[in-house]
């Protein structure tokens, strides 16, 4: 297995999915910079991850990996696409909860130094999720 291999998954599965927000310190480098601002007013870096996952998971309590693949380790980079599921019970972007379920993806590419996540490209289908809440019409 490449150095690289898995943090994605764990990014997904313990932490936005698990809530265990203590790995981004330790999944991520000190100086990580992450290329995709996935909501309105996320700050850069580490806090910006923070961000994001409390975000979605307030959100999305029940927020759940539905599907991580395919995954590609090559060297220092890993990529791969994501489906979640949950169902929309707490405000995102100023929309109030719906109670509405949703399921969207993203596709993510890190590169990773020292066995940790350097960098962060990714995008995620953020228009999907508007239309399933009902902010934007489908």
């Amino acid at each position: 297995m490449a150095s690289g291999s898995g943090l994605i998954e764990r990014f997904y599965r313990e932490i936005l999915e698990g809530g265990n927000l203590s790995l981004i310190d330790e999944l991520s480098s000190d100086d990580f910079v992450d290329h995709e601002e996935a909501l309105p007013g996320q700050p850069p870096g580490k806090e910006g991850a923070r961000y994001f996952v409390n975000a979605v998971r307030t959100a999305f309590p029940d927020i759940r990996v539905k599907s991580l693949e395919p995954t590609l380790v090559d060297g220092n980079m890993e990529a791969c696409h994501v489906v979640l599921t949950g169902t929309h019970r707490g405000e995102l972007a100023g929309i109030a909860g719906t109670g509405k379920s949703v399921e969207f993806g993203g596709t993510d590419i890190i590169r990773v130094e020292g066995g940790k996540v350097a960098e962060h490209w990714g995008t995620t289908d953020n228009m999907r999720l508007m239309q399933q809440i009902g902010a934007i019409p489908g």
